[in-house]
Parts: C-alpha cells; structure tokens; sequence
C-alpha cells in the first residue's frame, strides 16, 4: 500500500495531531484501567480497518505484559474467555459506538453493564477513548499511513 499523504509532515496535520496526543492524556490521566483502553484501541482500529493503530497498539500492549493469547483473540472476544465481564462490556461499547456510522446505536443492554463496571470518571475515560481512537483511525486510513513499523514507545 502506497502512503497517499505525510500527516506528520504538514503544519496543519502535525499541529492537529500534536493536540490529539494532547487530549489524550486526559485518558492516560484517568483511572480507566491501561489494559482495558490498550483493548478499546485495537479493537476499534480493527473494526476500522486501520492497520498503522492496530500495529501500534498491538505491539504497545505486549511491551505493556499483554498476553499473546488475549491480544490475538480481541477480534473474536464474543467467544473468548480470556477477558473479565468490565473488559467485554468496554469491548461492547466500543464496537457499538465504533458503528455508530452504520446506523447502530449503543443498546441500553450494553450500557447497563458499562455502568455496573465502570464509575462515572472512569465511563468518560471510555467515551473519550473510543472517540479519540476512531478520530485517528480516520486519519490514518484516509492518509492510507502504512503499517508494520512501529516500534513500542517510539511516539511517547
């Protein structure tokens, strides 16, 4: 796949991104639990098709200690039992807001157990997240940014 456009090499892209990563560290910031918003991330960016995010994140959460077997079943986390009951609710509301654009909505059923998991700073942490997330995941896949390079820390 050939790159279409440099974003970090535009004024105006690389100043956009510069207060993403900004607003970012309201997130990292946060109580939301680091494993659980390594798992939002890439399964957004997967059901977003992004291949830069989902290399990024991928190879992040394994430098974090995240297991093989957990990172390589998040696609199918519905079958899986390697997640607790607060990981699949936030893997829940992500993949329903994600889809937002598909004329879904986020279910009252998927929102109840977001809040039986999660208090209210750390439901902002994952709104934020998932939003934040699918912002770059557009970035990157209209930019077409290739992926497989990343190394872990290289942006932090």
């Amino acid at each position: 796949m050939e790159q279409r456009f440099e974003l970090f090499a535009n004024p105006v892209g690389a100043s956009f991104i510069k207060r993403l990563t900004m607003a970012s560290k309201v997130i990292d910031d946060s109580t939301l639990d680091a494993a659980t918003y390594e798992l939002v991330k890439i399964r957004a960016s997967q059901i977003n098709g992004c291949g830069y995010c989902t290399d990024m994140h991928t190879k992040d959460a394994a430098h974090a200690g995240e297991t093989s077997v957990r990172l390589n079943l998040i696609a199918a986390w519905h079958e899986a039992t390697v997640f607790t009951e607060a990981e699949r609710a936030a893997l829940a509301l992500t993949e329903e807001a994600t889809r937002i654009g598909d004329g879904r909505v986020v279910s009252d059923a998927v929102w109840q157990e977001v809040r039986k998991h999660y208090d209210d700073d750390q439901i902002a942490a994952l709104i934020a997240a998932i939003a934040m997330i699918n912002a770059w995941n557009r970035m990157n896949v209209i930019a077409r940014t290739p992926a497989g390079d990343y190394v872990p820390g290289q942006w932090g």
